[in-house]
């Protein structure tokens, strides 16, 4: 089992974050939008706030980025990526398993947004318990997906 961990990201993590995206979601932005380096380099700038964002470190390496907003009505997942070298390990079901018991504890519901072409993670989400509650944005390329108490996942809840 591999040591995960979060820590804060600073400053000096944009680009990791943005090269990972662009590892992680890079296929999927190509298919739907066309990935234009520039464009997506400003995209990434103007969304990319340190004091929300962490970066997951897996053995101690950096290995992937998770924004989390504490809403007041629901805990919002808006990022989890992993390096495809991380992906396919546990990594990514320990973090939802640790969200979901967050989101338990704080009485909310854990919600996401996954776009519809990323097939794999759209899968992943429901095997642990996420089901689409609307769909939106252009063409409805985004599917809204919410933690569903007494799923598989709420059956056991480990942290990370």
């Amino acid at each position: 089992m591999n040591a995960v961990a979060l820590r804060p990201a600073v400053p000096a993590d944009s680009e990791f974050c943005f090269q990972l995206h662009k590892a992680a979601m890079g296929d999927y932005v190509e298919a739907i939008w066309g990935w234009d380096d520039e464009a997506q380099r400003a995209y990434h700038e103007r969304g990319f706030e340190p004091e929300r964002w962490q970066v997951i470190t897996v053995d101690g390496a950096d290995a992937g980025t998770l924004v989390v907003d504490f809403r007041e009505a629901e805990v919002y997942l808006g990022r989890i990526e992993l390096h495809p070298d991380h992906q396919g390990r546990g990594i990514g079901a320990r973090l939802i398993r640790s969200l979901i018991d967050t989101a338990a504890r704080r009485g909310q519901h854990l919600v996401l947004d996954v776009l519809a072409i990323n097939t794999r993670a759209h899968a992943f989400y429901q095997r642990h318990g996420f089901r689409e509650v609307s769909r939106h944005g252009e063409s409805n390329r985004k599917i809204r997906m919410r933690f569903i108490t007494g799923g598989p996942a709420s059956e056991e809840h480990p942290t990370v």
